[in-house]
């Protein structure tokens, strides 16, 4: 088993948090509140009623979360591909790229059980556009923090209610994560076989990049379902029946370019985000497996 890809994996997942929380906010409201138009009237309107503290809402449980749950897709994506390869009888030899695309969505399935508590509290928060800075005779916030947001989903909706969205989670996820995956291994594959070497620092974070914005063109649409499932019903009545139902509304009154709405900004996020989570990722890999003697490696084996 590859302990060393869960552990660097943890760690890369809590530096990509850091990177993009604040435009991970910014996306998340233009996709459950009508009142935000555009990328940059959101920022603006977020920065001048909450100041910086409104970007950052939420963040310390997914800071918490999202490195257990890249710990998971890491470690994951990597045993899968050992299991794989050693079932082909190829043990030690290249990956194919179906195999990539098969460990991929197996490590992003394979999260939601930790990821989805973590994320509605995340969404949540970030939806909160009351400051508690805010004085006598203007509304409070409903939840005073992560904890005390998590206590009340629990208290309100019952454990299940953790994991509302679960289902366009794992839609979003599965297929994301095959994608991100197969696209990182197949940039770092053609950059090696252009140069004659090992990948070196700037393909690593080039790849990096555009993996995770391929990842987020085919989850996107399941995004802005998760997302409005699960604010449904907390700022007045409930307004979706499940999760088809939520679909063939959203495309009723918004037409199919509300499934790509926030689009833009999660590729803007996507590319420094996973810059950092793939260099953290094998700069830290290969630390582990290497020693510190030797230099880290990068690239995918």
């Amino acid at each position: 088993m590859h302990i060393a890809d869960f552990v660097s994996g943890s760690f890369a997942g809590a530096c990509g948090v850091a990177v993009g929380y604040p435009l991970d906010t910014v996306k998340v409201r233009i996709q459950t509140q009508k009142q935000f138009t555009g990328v940059y009237q959101c920022a603006v309107a977020t920065f001048s009623k909450e100041g910086v503290h409104g970007f950052f809402k939420g963040m310390s449980l997914p800071l918490t979360t999202v490195s257990l749950t890249s710990s998971v897709v890491f470690g994951t994506y990597r045993n899968c591909l050992q299991c794989l390869s050693q079932a082909r009888g190829a043990c030690g030899g290249p990956h194919t790229k179906l195999e990539v695309f098969l460990s991929g969505l197996a490590g992003g399935i394979a999260q939601i059980s930790v990821m989805s508590p973590g994320d509605i509290v995340k969404v949540r928060l970030q939806c909160q556009m009351e400051s508690k800075r805010a004085g006598g005779g203007v509304t409070k916030p409903r939840y005073r923090g992560p904890v005390h947001c998590l206590l009340s989903i629990v208290r309100q909706e019952g454990v299940t209610g953790l994991y509302r969205g679960a289902l366009p989670l794992v839609l979003r996820d599965g297929p994301s994560f095959a994608t991100y995956f197969l696209t990182y291994t197949t940039i770092c594959d053609w950059l090696s076989e252009r140069s004659g070497r090992r990948v070196d620092w700037a393909g690593v974070m080039l790849a990096g990049g555009i993996s995770g914005m391929a990842g987020w063109t085919i989850g996107t649409p399941m995004d802005v379902i998760k997302a409005r499932l699960q604010m449904d019903g907390v700022q007045g009545t409930k307004r979706y029946r499940g999760f088809v139902h939520c679909i063939t509304d959203t495309l009723r009154l918004e037409g199919p370019g509300v499934f790509f709405r926030s689009l833009g900004i999660n590729c803007l996020r996507a590319f420094p985000v996973n810059m950092v989570v793939f260099l953290t990722y094998e700069v830290l890999t290969g630390f582990l497996q290497d020693g510190p003697e030797n230099p880290p490696r990068v690239g995918l084996e």
